[in-house]
């Protein structure tokens, strides 16, 4: 994982998440989620940030030793990558009740997609041209206005859930943007800032739609799961990808070994340990084990990746 700063998110009442409204039904009881800390369930927030963000990152990184002609560095991003999200961001998601009903989640994806169509893209956009990054101006506004057209389509889906009569609005196509190295194409601060806002943003909600169309899978609910897939697939190839170009994240294979090997010792030595020792005293096992077990893994992560850099010429 790649160590970051931002605003974080919010993810929802994690409580109310995993409840079945009124009048919803679903296939599948959400499961139960255990009573946790406050100080657990903000580690576990921060920690899905960041193995989302890593999750995206590394895909990015897998592309550039791809064009390098480095197929075993881009097998081992790609490997890690799969971890970070179908494991790690996978348990702590479970862990904190991520997903619930299907009611519940695509409310809660309507509420993001709003705060994220009609504030945070509108106002980065504005921003980003009186700095005079019109690139970033023009790439904020083709989220924002995206993500009012996944509000839309998650607001008629939900209609769909609630009434039981109605077609779940189809997944939107997808534009991947190919990322090389490169250095930022953007000059102002501020800029840069909202460019790291949206890519930890972009990359989260990628990983949590993910989440969701796993529970509606489960649900019996394939056209919604085929929704959910779909956007996510959007956020991370298309908006998370052009943010990451303007914002120079990937670099020659060396380099992004390099900016790995530092996120992923920083994780095992620090964080996570960090994070386990507070469920341990809060009295949350459960979630001190996984912490725990996730040290571990990016301690194997970071000495791959030390390895893989080694082998270059």
């Amino acid at each position: 994982m790649i160590p970051f700063s931002m605003r974080l998110r919010s993810m929802g009442s994690l409580a109310l998440m995993v409840c079945v409204p009124a009048g919803a039904t679903a296939a599948v009881a959400p499961e139960r989620v255990p009573a946790l800390h406050a100080q657990t369930r903000t580690d576990l927030d921060a920690s899905m940030h960041g193995e989302a963000y890593a999750y995206a990152t590394y895909a990015l990184f897998a592309d550039q030793a791809r064009a390098q002609g480095l197929p075993s560095v881009q097998r081992l991003f790609q490997r890690t990558a799969d971890v970070e999200l179908g494991e790690h961001f996978a348990e702590e998601a479970k862990l904190s009740g991520l997903a619930g009903s299907d009611a519940a989640n695509l409310r809660a994806a309507t509420t993001g997609e709003d705060d994220e169509s009609h504030t945070m893209y509108s106002t980065f956009a504005k921003q980003a041209r009186q700095d005079g990054d019109t690139a970033a101006a023009s790439l904020f506004e083709k989220i924002a206005k995206d993500e009012k057209t996944y509000h839309d389509a998650f607001g008629k889906a939900l209609a769909v859930v609630r009434s039981g009569k109605g077609t779940v609005p189809a997944p939107p196509s997808v534009t991947p943007v190919s990322v090389r190295a490169g250095a930022p194409k953007v000059h102002a601060d501020r800029t840069r800032q909202n460019l790291s806002t949206a890519l930890h943003d972009e990359a989260l909600v990628s990983a949590k739609y993910t989440q969701f169309a796993k529970a509606a899978t489960a649900h019996g609910n394939q056209a919604l799961a085929r929704l959910f897939t779909g956007t996510a697939d959007v956020e991370r190839r298309e908006h998370f990808a052009g943010a990451a170009q303007l914002a120079g994240i990937v670099q020659p294979t060396r380099q992004n070994l390099t900016t790995a090997i530092n996120g992923e010792q920083y994780e095992s030595r620090i964080m996570y340990p960090t994070y386990a020792r507070h469920a341990k005293a809060a009295g949350d096992a459960q979630a001190a084990e996984l912490f725990t077990r996730n040290a571990n893994d990016e301690t194997a992560h970071a000495r791959s990746f030390e390895n893989a850099r080694n082998q270059l010429h």
